[in-house]
């Protein structure tokens, strides 16, 4: 309990203490985490890695600096905001505290139990190793997240043509033996003939016998129409991939 003079003193005090913890827990929920950076990867809201570098000796930080200042390309790029020799202190929280998305390596240092505190309330992130290669490595990998993703194809299924039908109002349709994966309608597709591609579109039709269907799996026949070809024969493979977005890896220009 405190006793205060007026009232309109403690209004005073009771609205800067709201002001206190609502600035405390904005700061909580907008400085990052290792694990909230991927959050805001995705949502393409950080393009930079602010970094506050402690090591124990002055020539490993130099060495360390160097690698980090260079890992950067177009898209991406590591800023050093403060480096020093010695321990993570109140102060680097501080700092980071203030530095949008900042977080704080530590190369054979560590944080006091106060430090650690102090980064716990204000919602920054500390993160100590004693490998040089895993704190380059870690580093690599957000490096990475934060680019924008690379979509593969990847052969999800394949099919084997063994007749051919002229159906009326669905046009050419392939008789086939599912020999791989799974056939997807309305996936990519892709027509070999040997080593020649001839074709690369959509799954327009996926029949079982008479019934329009979504997907064959490996073993069963199918009737596979492709959208705009015709020019099936049996022998042809129908080779089915899907799309998968994967996440780049960083690479110094």
């Amino acid at each position: 309990m405190i006793a205060m003079e007026s009232l309109e003193l403690v209004k005073e005090t009771a609205a800067k203490r709201a002001e206190y913890e609502r600035q405390r827990s904005l700061s909580r929920t907008t400085k990052a985490t290792l694990d909230d950076l991927h959050d805001l990867i995705a949502e393409g809201r950080l393009k930079r890695l602010p970094i506050i570098l402690k090591a124990d000796v002055q020539g490993t930080l130099e060495a360390i600096g160097q690698n980090l200042e260079k890992m950067r390309n177009e898209e991406v790029k590591v800023e050093i905001i403060h480096s020093a020799v010695g321990a993570i202190s109140e102060s680097d929280v501080s700092l980071a505290s203030a530095s949008e998305h900042a977080v704080i390596m530590g190369f054979h240092v560590k944080p006091s139990q106060m430090v650690k505190e102090k980064a716990k309330s204000l919602g920054v992130q500390i993160a100590s190793y004693d490998v040089i290669y895993e704190l380059i490595e870690d580093v690599k990998k957000i490096l990475g997240g934060m680019l924008s993703p690379i979509t593969e194809e990847r052969i999800h299924g394949k099919a084997e043509v063994r007749q051919v039908f002229d159906v009326p109002r669905m046009g050419r349709i392939a008789g086939s033996m599912v020999t791989d994966g799974e056939v997807l309608k309305g996936a990519i597709a892709r027509v070999m003939r040997g080593e020649e591609e001839l074709y690369k579109g959509r799954v327009q039709t996926l029949k079982r016998f008479k019934d329009d269907v979504k997907e064959v799996k490996k073993g069963y026949e199918c009737g596979i129409g492709l959208e705009e070809f015709t020019e099936l024969e049996p022998g042809d493979i129908i080779e089915i991939y899907k799309a998968v977005e994967v996440e780049a890896k960083f690479e110094e220009q």
